[in-house]
């Protein structure tokens, strides 16, 4: 099992850059396929970056190009790295284990708190 608490978000304009963190515990880290989710008010939670254990990753188009994740399994952690940020990125963000299912990538494992990123015009 892994228990995930996320850190490093904040209220930033337009254009600036956040690097969020994402704590893990369990022995399962360093085999997990990782992700980063948000979930925007009134809007569903979206998976917009993964990484596997292998250090291959994935992004939603939305955040495909300004949006870094990576692992340090060394240290039990998950970043996000967010560069360019949009008010659109407003969410909270949220990190967790991912499993393959029909359509993709889902989570599998239990939520955390989430840090909030919001982005001024």
């Amino acid at each position: 099992q892994v228990q995930l608490a996320e850190s490093g978000g904040g209220l930033v304009q337009a254009g600036d850059s956040l690097r969020l963190s994402c704590a893990a515990s369990g022995r399962t880290f360093s085999s997990a396929v990782m992700g980063w989710f948000r979930q925007a008010p009134g809007k569903q939670r979206e998976l917009v970056a993964a990484i596997t254990s292998g250090g291959t990753t994935n992004y939603a188009d939305s955040v495909k190009g300004r949006f870094t994740i990576s692992r340090d399994n060394a240290k039990n952690t998950v970043y996000l790295q967010m560069n360019s940020l949009k008010p659109d990125d407003t969410a909270v963000y949220y990190c967790n284990t991912l499993k393959r299912v029909f359509t993709g990538w889902v989570p599998s494992g239990s939520w955390g708190q989430g840090t909030q990123v919001t982005v001024s015009s």
